[in-house]
């Protein structure tokens, strides 16, 4: 096989039958959840995002995020104080614990035996023969107030008491502007620089990277870079240009930003660092002994 035809399969998304369970998978959850009494009342979102959503998933990477998003109660900040007036204080039974503990409790009513909540975030459903891992994240919906309009999100908060703000709706409209623009290439592309990271990983050519992070190098990259006739001359060009913009230290202008643009991609309470997309690129550079 030569390496233009490696490049062109290792640009497919996952096989048929993969998607198959991805997708038995999350008609499973939502089951689960709507089998739940105690979500009777509770008004509930259930969405899939991240890679298999947005349809840049690769078999390495196969597990389904599924997002329980509480709607009945609304976090929000504003980017300058007074721009928004606030409503009333929310005073359900809908907090992140009651929400976490109803959750585990459905998924171990539909799961027996194949459900792991210890981690900070997902509660994860592990794998069979008819289904993949999956990461149920409990949510609620959130609104960042800007000068003018609204940034619609959701707030994830950890065991710990801490949080995370995501904007999956953002992410999955940017990749499918960013891929029409491109004539279905760039998708394609993030498949590519995915799979290249799985095999540098297994084969201890270079360590493990978020699959998020792949796809966001991949983001960054001007729609010109995948203008080309081949996947070779592609894959040069876009590992060329990661490792040469992302030289030095951070700028103050013209920073990368994470595929959703809401946040900066490069920040210091990020899990990964500039030094780490300019070493993938040169790693994936040599994995094919480009000159």
């Amino acid at each position: 096989m030569s390496l233009e035809e490696k490049l062109s399969g290792w640009t497919s998304p996952s096989s048929d039958t993969e998607k198959d369970k991805q997708d038995r998978t999350e008609r499973m959850i939502r089951d689960a959840i709507n089998s739940h009494a105690p979500f009777d009342n509770c008004s509930l979102k259930v969405f899939a995002k991240g890679s298999y959503a947005n349809n840049t998933n690769v078999r390495s990477d196969s597990d389904v995020d599924i997002a329980v998003e509480c709607t009945d109660v609304l976090y929000w900040e504003e980017s300058e104080k007074g721009n928004h007036l606030p409503g009333k204080p929310y005073e359900g039974i809908w907090t992140p614990s009651k929400l976490r503990s109803e959750l585990i409790a459905a998924m171990m009513a539909n799961f027996p035996g194949q459900v792991d909540s210890s981690g900070s975030t997902a509660i994860q459903i592990n794998s069979s023969s008819a289904r993949v891992d999956a990461d149920v994240v409990p949510c609620f919906s959130y609104g960042y107030y800007l000068k003018y309009g609204t940034r619609d999100g959701t707030k994830i908060f950890k065991k710990d008491g801490s949080s995370i703000v995501n904007y999956p709706d953002q992410q999955m409209e940017n990749g499918t502007a960013k891929n029409n623009v491109t004539n279905y290439a760039y998708k394609k592309g993030v498949r590519l620089l995915k799979r290249i990271e799985n095999a540098m990983a297994a084969d201890g050519t270079f360590r493990e990277l978020p699959s998020f992070f792949i796809e966001c190098l991949a983001y960054n990259c001007p729609n010109h870079v995948y203008l080309h006739s081949t996947w070779t001359d592609y894959l040069r060009a876009i590992l060329f240009y990661i490792w040469d913009n992302l030289q030095g230290d951070e700028p103050s202008e013209g920073r990368w930003l994470e595929a959703n643009e809401c946040f900066f991609l490069f920040h210091s309470e990020q899990k990964w660092t500039r030094a780490d997309g300019r070493e993938f690129a040169i790693a994936a550079w040599n994995y094919f002994g480009f000159k």
